[in-house]
């Protein structure tokens, strides 16, 4: 009898455990699900753990080292699975922390929705452990609305929910990114809905991250922009907004024999063996291609801008670029259009990229395409590998060309610095979406970390080309990578210093006046002592070999490759402006950090 009453309780006390009302917890979980998030990335705490332990019900959930991690490695999920990622925080540091990857979201152009913890409202001034409210934290900033994020809301009560969720579909649904902040009091996470969650209906999200709802095309716009780009010859210069529509970015080239060239985020958009591809522009771009295009025999009039706003790592604001007639600049914020050339004339359309280009394909006219010019290959002839003392960073890259690029289907990441500019000027991607860089927030340690997202959003390969100060930043989510047995992999360029910054000294004449260098790091050991497994190169005759067991391992792999520092990297065009900002330094010339390079 005993035993059978013992069931009996078990049994009343699962029905009643069945039956209780939904929490505001578990119904946020339920919601970010619905909305199609599958990832989510954090670190863990208590003023959270209802959060915490709703969300791992319902998303596959992998546990950081670091909420600025946690926070790309987010961003990088997005982009590798096409659907908005949660970051997950606790109260505090927890927030702090994240909010440089929050802001790599916000810049990029991502779809994140950080969850946060807040002070409950009795404790609040109280100096409580970790304590985020109004006391401690600037709420106008973190929890509002504004430069860091999209919308932001603290959830107070319950009866909250059913509307900050409306929003929260409502922003994952528009084109471009879009980033939230929902923050919920330690109380309010545990307690009871007490009305309905609207229904949220799915966002239909494609690779790219584009949702179902954007703004139309204008066939009166389409019609005007046949007319200026039909009658004469015009380029077309494509950035990452404009990702998700290569095929279309191809068929109008070869139709209208127009060449194109690349924003460094939209490398691989368009084939870079193609025989229409000018080049990248901007930093460690093409830059002697492109302009002897643009100014040369075969000048186009003018140039259909698609899914860039031309910034400086785009284009250096730089006039060799403006074509004689001016823009034609599509971009699905109205803000962007002439921006970056406002004396340039610009033709402006709302519209996405895909939409606008199949758009204005269907009304282009039905006549031979004119000959297209013949265009001088822009990328550098890489060197053979031989048995130098140090590896030269584009033999380096010669053999990553090889090994990971052609060999596999595996996503690259290159880290912000000497790594960016090194990856970008030499390497060639005939697919889009297999090259992520940071050209607007272009934070150190956002490939280190995000290449674990990649390879978390994509279930398959990812490799970064970090350098070692970054890698000295975020070398602890190597251990996040063995958690999980995720194939993501390190190629460290180690030359022991800051290189950019130590050439870039070199570029004005200050060699020596600053330190730039660090103790020699073994960055294999570093890997190995988490659980990955590691290797060191010192000589370009062992890259093929090591590239070639980073590429088939099945989990984290770090390859620590010590490079010729001194070999100068291809900044494409940030000296002259360096040294121009120099000569007038007391003007805002609004120039940043250079590298050394032709």
């Amino acid at each position: 009898m005993t035993d059978l009453r013992g069931g009996i309780e078990a049994e009343t006390r699962f029905a009643s455990k069945a039956t209780l009302p939904l929490t505001v917890a578990e119904a946020i979980a339920r919601a970010l699900r619905e909305l199609g998030a599958v990832h989510a990335c954090g670190v863990s705490g208590g003023a959270q753990a209802l959060l915490w332990a709703a969300l791992s019900k319902h998303l596959d959930v992998l546990h950081f080292r670091h909420e600025g991690g946690a926070a790309f490695a987010a961003t990088e999920a997005y982009f590798a699975s096409g659907r908005p990622a949660v970051v997950f925080t606790t109260t505090g540091p927890g927030i702090t922390n994240a909010l440089t990857g929050v802001l790599a979201a916000r810049t990029e152009g991502a779809k994140v929705v950080l969850v946060s913890a807040y002070a409950s409202a009795p404790h609040r001034g109280r100096g409580g452990i970790q304590e985020t409210s109004g006391y401690t934290m600037p709420t106008s900033a973190l929890f509002e609305a504004g430069a860091w994020f999209d919308d932001a809301a603290v959830l107070e009560t319950p009866d909250q929910l059913p509307q900050v969720l409306r929003r929260l579909a409502a922003g994952l649904r528009r084109p471009g990114g879009y980033v939230a902040h929902l923050s919920v009091p330690n109380a309010v996470q545990g307690a009871s809905m007490t009305r309905p969650l609207p229904r949220l209906a799915d966002a239909h999200f494609d690779g790219s991250g584009a949702a179902s709802t954007r703004p139309g095309v204008n066939r009166a716009a389409v019609a005007r922009c046949v007319e200026l780009l039909s009658e004469e010859p015009f380029a077309i210069w494509a950035g990452f907004g404009a990702r998700a529509a290569g095929r279309e970015l191809r068929a109008l080239a070869e139709r209208a024999g127009a060449p194109v060239m690349c924003s460094p985020r939209a490398k691989g958009l368009f084939p870079e063996d193609h025989p229409l591809f000018v080049g990248l522009t901007g930093m460690g771009g093409h830059t002697p291609a492109v302009v002897a295009h643009m100014r040369g025999e075969h000048a186009p009039r003018r140039v259909l801008v698609l899914g860039t706003r031309l910034g400086e790592p785009t284009s250096f604001w730089s006039q060799d670029l403006v074509p004689a007639g001016g823009f034609v600049h599509v971009d699905v914020d109205p803000m962007v259009p002439g921006v970056a050339y406002p004396q340039a004339e610009t033709y402006a359309v709302q519209a996405e990229a895909g939409d606008f280009l199949s758009a204005l394909l269907e009304a282009w006219p039905a006549r031979t395409a004119p000959s297209a010019p013949r265009l001088t290959r822009p990328h550098p002839a890489l060197p053979a590998l031989d048995g130098a003392s140090r590896v030269r960073p584009d033999a380096l890259m010669a053999a990553i060309q090889r090994a990971v690029v052609d060999g596999s289907d595996a996503v690259v990441l290159a880290e912000s610095g000497n790594s960016f500019t090194w990856a970008t000027h030499c390497l060639r991607f005939t697919e889009p979406n297999r090259y992520r860089v940071s050209t607007n927030l272009g934070s150190m340690g956002h490939a280190a970390t995000g290449v674990v997202g990649a390879a978390f959003g994509r279930n398959g390969r990812a490799v970064a080309i970090v350098g070692d100060g970054s890698m000295l930043m975020n070398s602890g989510e190597v251990s996040t990578a063995v958690k999980r047995g995720l194939p993501a992999t390190w190629i460290v360029l180690n030359d022991g210093r800051y290189n950019m910054c130590h050439q870039g000294m070199a570029a004005l004449g200050m060699s020596g006046l600053a330190d730039t260098a660090f103790p020699p790091s073994d960055f294999a050991m570093l890997g190995r002592a988490m659980g990955a497994r590691g290797v060191r190169v010192e000589r370009e005759d062992a890259l093929e070999a090591a590239l070639a067991e980073a590429v088939s391992s099945p989990g984290p792999f770090v390859l620590d490759v010590l490079i010729d520092a001194d070999r100068p990297a291809p900044s494409q065009g940030r000296n002259e402006g360096l040294r121009a900002a120099q000569v007038a330094r007391h003007e805002s010339a609004g120039i940043s950090f250079p590298v050394l390079g032709a």
